[in-house]
């Protein structure tokens, strides 16, 4: 496969920003006291104990307890979304303790409204917006040769999950392995890629998502992610200006919502859940330690000792435009994870990354990549085959009964 196109790349910090929540109900009736203070001005935030304050900051950006989710995505994500369209690859993750809001920011509430446009819809998350945003501006394109495809991935307790895969009744764990072309970037095997179209259909497909996701009842939230979850969306584009052979250029958003962070104390984890809670807390460890050798000029940084840390390895120190929204409770009774969320943000900082344009593809380049990746999964198939034995579809079973059953009279 030839490249088309000089790789363009450009030194940029991970952008941080850090967004505060309201007081929840259960913080009002335990009648917290508001800790956190942003000043949007300086972007720094102010914690408040009895006895001192600490600011920490600055970072990119700062939203105090009344930021919209419009505000949120015009400031953090619309750049990034046209950055995608030019065919650069952008991580966008939420970090923070369970139940400040990193869900919230990245899907949302659906609106029914299905004329509002995604500057217009106030409820809608990160996720629903960027689509409906890359939906309006590939209308603008002088052709309609494009694809928008999405997949949807669960991490949880170190295995990967398809949420989007066909298995309603069993989900297949899914391997992970080093793109061959883009250096240090990775593939996650075998997993279900889908066609959209417009926002109804993204809701539809977070909500299938949804129902196949880990999600426990904690003291700290009633709905508690127990998994991460990354939700990638790859726009495929022919470019206009080319002459002679066609070229394709490709631009990946990933967009992650890690599980929350927790004292296992506090959260009333027991048993499975305490378990749980152990590799969450373990795999936020690893990108605590990912975050520190990168930002020290370590020699060696640690993104092998997770599965988490080797999903975002290229957005960290890597290849893509990376931003890391914060996310935290102003209460007074949240400190503890308060502080660490903002030193994970103040570290994240300065880590630097060195974003490339995507190879622009000729259609007989696709074709080669689609050749190689057919011929990786027959070995894949025939692997599994050789291990566990000869499994069949029900309707290529059939098909190959009955032709079975046709054999002795096609010898008559």
């Amino acid at each position: 496969m030839q490249q088309k196109n000089k790789s363009v790349s450009k030194k940029k910090n991970v952008q941080v920003a850090v967004r505060i929540r309201p007081l929840n109900e259960t913080e009002k009736s335990e009648k917290a006291r508001i800790s956190l203070t942003a000043y949007e001005d300086k972007r720094t935030i102010m914690v408040k104990e009895r006895c001192a304050n600490k600011e920490f900051g600055p970072f990119d950006k700062v939203y105090g307890m009344h930021s919209s989710q419009l505000e949120i995505y015009t400031d953090l994500v619309k750049p990034l979304v046209q950055e995608v369209l030019a065919g650069y690859n952008c991580t966008i993750f939420a970090y923070g303790q369970t139940s400040t809001g990193k869900t919230y920011t990245m899907e949302g509430i659906h609106s029914h409204e299905a004329d509002l446009d995604w500057k217009a819809d106030t409820t809608a998350g990160i996720i629903p917006r960027a689509l409906q945003h890359v939906f309006s501006q590939l209308e603008k394109q002088p052709n309609d040769d494009y694809s928008v495809r999405v997949s949807y991935v669960e991490l949880y307790n170190e295995e990967l999950y398809d949420l989007l895969g066909r298995s309603d009744i069993e989900q297949t764990r899914l391997r992970l392995y080093e793109d061959p072309i883009r250096k240090g970037s990775i593939i996650i095997s075998s997993l279900e890629e889908v066609a959209v179209h417009n926002r109804d259909e993204v809701y539809n497909l977070l909500r299938k998502g949804a129902e196949k996701r880990r999600t426990a009842a904690t003291l700290m939230n009633m709905t508690s992610s127990r998994s991460h979850s990354v939700f990638t969306v790859t726009v495929v584009m022919r470019e206009s200006a080319t002459v002679g052979e066609e070229l394709m250029k490709q631009g990946k958003l990933y967009l992650v919502d890690l599980a929350g962070s927790e004292n296992i104390g506090r959260s009333g984890a027991v048993e499975m859940r305490a378990r749980e809670a152990g590799n969450i807390n373990q795999s936020l460890l690893t990108l605590g330690r990912v975050i520190t050798a990168l930002t020290s000029g370590a020699s060696h940084v640690p993104y092998r000792e997770s599965k988490l840390t080797r999903i975002l390895q290229d957005s960290l120190g890597g290849k893509t435009i990376t931003t890391i929204i914060a996310t935290l409770s102003p209460s007074s009774t949240n400190l503890e994870e308060s502080y660490n969320t903002l030193d994970y943000a103040a570290r994240a900082k300065n880590i630097k990354n060195h974003p490339e344009v995507n190879q622009k593809l000729s259609r007989r380049g696709i074709l080669k990549v689609f050749d190689e990746e057919i011929e990786r999964l027959k070995r894949d198939l025939q692997a599994a085959r050789e291990k566990n034995g000869i499994y069949l579809d029900k309707d290529n079973y059939e098909y190959g009964f009955f032709h079975m059953k046709l054999m002795p009279l096609l010898k008559l």
